[in-house]
């Protein structure tokens, strides 16, 4: 990565965490504001948050190898108090809710007429392993995908026709998609037609959405009645291969999903990362509905 690109993006970082950290200040409870330690570490949290980032923007596989092999030798310059990569696994925890923060406030995209529903699933471990996991022994459960059976949990994604997510939320596994409350929180800041899989196929859903501002379009399974779609929805229907591409960049380049995963804090710190990284991304995948419809009005206009 160019460095011009790391420090813009612990530009942005730093200036989030100028602005929230009086406020969160306020919000401490009584009993951590007195009386107890709270050390400046070497690293503040716009670092931390920064060389997380970068290691999901970048081609390493395992932070291990970013932070020592990559970080160390040529970042000093930029972050002067790097330390061990032990105990920079031991300061993750600390920027936790700053990072939740950076997500919800200044990663996610804007709803438009046009949004995409999809999950996607998330091993901790293989199949073979899950009577020895011990880190997420009480909060991952067994759930079932296209590709079979897996251990682990789902993030659900909405995203935009720029390919921007909108709104995310991570559940067991064995959660179903068509789960009415998490559904309901995914698309609060939602409107206009959401385009999901068959597993999206429920009409007490649709009428809720529908009440709400949402017109939920799937494609009907084979043992249904002929459903009146439209020209247009079922174009966009087969465009919705676009949030398959965003699940693969998520896995496949920001390295959302690995199995080597020591506590439930650095996991969760592992996807919101990838997150962050996802939003950095210059080019994401897009309908460019806007220069189609250019096109069209030239060529009608010829």
């Amino acid at each position: 990565m160019l460095r011009d690109e790391v420090i813009e993006i612990f530009v942005k970082v730093d200036d989030f965490c100028i602005e929230i950290q009086p406020i969160l200040e306020e919000k401490l409870l009584e009993d951590r504001k007195i009386g107890k330690r709270n050390r400046k570490a070497s690293l503040c949290e716009s670092e931390m948050i920064s060389l997380m980032v970068l290691f999901h923007s970048g081609q390493f596989s395992n932070l291990k190898s970013f932070y020592v092999h990559y970080a160390l030798p040529h970042l000093k310059d930029l972050f002067p108090g790097l330390t061990s990569y032990n105990r920079f696994v031991e300061l993750q925890p600390r920027c936790a809710l700053t990072l939740m923060l950076f997500v919800k406030m200044c990663c996610l995209g804007k709803s438009g007429d046009i949004n995409f529903i999809d999950s996607t699933h998330i091993k901790v471990c293989h199949n073979r392993r899950i009577h020895q996991n011990k880190v997420f022994r009480d909060t991952a459960e067994r759930g079932q995908c296209s590709i079979g059976w897996f251990y682990g949990f789902k993030l659900h994604l909405i995203i935009n026709d720029k390919g921007e997510i909108l709104s995310f939320y991570l559940t067991k596994g064995n959660v179903d998609d068509r789960n009415l409350k998490h559904t309901m929180n995914m698309t609060k800041d939602i409107f206009g037609k959401l385009y999901g899989d068959k597993g999206y196929i429920s009409k007490a859903m649709a009428d809720i959405l529908w009440g709400n501002g949402i017109q939920m379009v799937t494609k009907p399974r084979k043992n249904m009645k002929g459903m009146n779609l439209s020209q247009t929805d079922k174009i966009m229907l087969r465009k919705r291969a676009i949030i398959e591409c965003v699940n693969d960049e998520l896995k496949n380049i920001c390295k959302l999903q690995h199995t080597r995963h020591r506590s439930v804090i650095n996991f969760l710190l592992n996807i919101l990362g990838a997150l962050v990284a996802y939003a950095f991304f210059p080019k994401k995948p897009s309908l460019n509905i806007q220069f189609e419809q250019q096109q069209n009005q030239l060529f009608l206009a010829a």
